[in-house]
């Protein structure tokens, strides 16, 4: 069954006793508020887990122009990135800085720059333990915003936080090859370094 983004404010609407919505344009109280909060609510949950269903990865456009002589290269971060988690070249983790849509580092012209980012998904493709605690968060809202029921808020917002940690041990299980790829990469290199800081320690 394909989910919306009215059947999620729906849901959360009807744990208050409120009335449901259809649209975010009706003149009621709860399309109004609904409107207000869906985005930012959702924004915001998208933001507290490197969720796995809204995870992406995306070769970056390297920009023209670099604006900061601090780096060697400026990139175009993609327009959906929320939150950027890791940079690579190859399997090779680099660091980097983001500035608003620009992301600043020091590579060549012939690397290859790979962003692992969290973007927000269509809610068709949200799994039940995310739909499920984006719900509750806006439930808490709903009930302080809607019903004017602050217990009814506070009561939401622990189940809202008690299926959060929920749903993120579940997403965890999803791990992707590329994230063991990485980790194993960043092993090697820490091995490597110890290597080295053993081979030089005098004896």
């Amino acid at each position: 069954m394909t989910i919306s983004k009215f059947d999620i404010c729906n849901k959360a609407l009807v744990l208050v006793g409120a009335n449901t919505i259809s649209s975010f344009s009706q003149n009621t109280t709860e399309s109004i508020v609904a409107n207000q909060l869906y985005e930012t609510t959702l924004e915001d949950l998208l933001t507290k887990c490197r969720w796995r269903f809204a995870s992406k990865q995306a070769q970056l456009s390297k920009n023209s122009s670099n604006p900061d002589a601090r780096y060697e290269s400026s990139y175009a971060l993609p327009t959906d990135a929320i939150i950027i988690h890791t940079v690579t070249v190859g399997d090779q983790v680099i660091v980097y800085d983001r500035y608003e849509q620009n992301l600043f580092t020091d590579t060549t012209s012939s690397d290859t720059v790979i962003a692992d980012y969290t973007f927000q998904p269509s809610e068709s493709v949200f799994p039940p333990y995310f739909t499920k605690a984006l719900v509750f968060e806006l439930a808490s809202l709903f009930a302080g915003a809607i019903a004017r029921n602050d217990q009814l808020s506070v009561l939401y917002a622990q189940q809202a936080r008690s299926q959060l940690q929920s749903a993120k041990a579940i997403d965890s299980q999803a791990q992707t090859t590329r994230r063991v790829d990485v980790d194993r990469f960043r092993n090697v290199r820490n091995r490597t370094a110890l290597n080295d800081i053993t081979a030089t320690t005098p004896s």
